[in-house]
């Protein structure tokens, strides 16, 4: 028992030292990354809370658009901006290559092409006009969930979608995986889901997952699977789904169901 519960813990370190800046790793990590996939979804939602936090603090002071602003700037440092890369880079490789082996390639050049910059500018605009202009009525339970729902969306896209390369982050999280794993990843982030926004919060998993579905199928057609890469670029854009949906259902939801459509319980 002390052995299992060790090695959950282990696995929830692995996930939160990828996931955050925070130095939790351990000195050795496994080869086998897999069972970290599983507290993705929980690391999200730790996130989340450290924003909701930090968007509570800031609005006594500031204006929604600094503070939407500063909520971003947080974020992308407390993940060491692991998936903005993520998706720079996909930009460039996928938009700028005309075969499978040319967009590999341009995926592993450290250089921002052309492509890389305009996605980048594009998705944080998008991202902070959305953190800025969050209903009040909704605004903490999205900021809270979803950076867990995004992060789902990659432990989906790990499961349904091989990867690209023979080596790679991307190999770790495959070896050594099981259905345990995601349906852990699952429960959490229904219940999150759940807790925080209820109806809504399991439309927004909804949307969270398809995002996933849809965008992996593309890119493993393109690249023959998904690469690290795909996965930041995964989760920003999960993220930015998520986020739109949240301003829809909070400015729109009560007028059509007749009750607040965004509520827990």
């Amino acid at each position: 028992m002390m052995s299992g519960f060790i090695r959950r813990a282990d696995s929830f370190r692995l996930a939160l030292s990828f996931l955050t800046v925070l130095p939790v790793g351990m000195a050795s990590p496994p080869r086998e990354l897999a069972p970290a996939r599983a507290y993705f979804p929980l690391v999200g939602l730790l996130l989340g809370g450290a924003l909701a936090a930090l968007d509570l603090g800031l609005r006594q002071a500031f204006p929604p658009a600094v503070v939407g602003a500063l909520v971003l700037a947080a974020a992308v440092v407390a993940t060491r901006a692991i998936h903005v890369e993520g998706f720079v880079d996909s930009c460039d490789g996928l938009l700028g290559g005309a075969t499978r082996e040319r967009r590999l390639e341009i995926l592993r050049d450290p250089r921002v092409g052309a492509f890389g910059v305009v996605g980048g500018v594009v998705l944080l605009l998008v991202q902070f006009t959305a953190l800025a202009e969050l209903p009040g009525r909704v605004r903490i339970e999205t900021l809270l969930l979803f950076p867990a729902l995004s992060r789902w969306a990659v432990l989906v896209a790990m499961e349904a979608f091989p990867y690209a390369r023979r080596e790679g982050m991307g190999t770790g999280f495959q070896a050594g995986r099981t259905r345990r794993q995601m349906a852990a990843g699952f429960a959490v982030a229904l219940a999150a889901s759940l807790g925080l926004a209820g109806v809504a919060g399991v439309v927004l998993l909804a949307i969270a997952s398809f995002v996933a579905l849809v965008l992996g199928r593309w890119m493993a057609g393109m690249l023959g699977g998904l690469t690290g890469d795909s996965y930041g670029a995964i989760n920003e854009l999960a993220a930015v789904a998520v986020l739109l949906a949240a301003i829809v259902l909070g400015n729109e939801a009560s007028s059509l169901y007749g009750a607040p459509f965004y509520s827990g319980g």
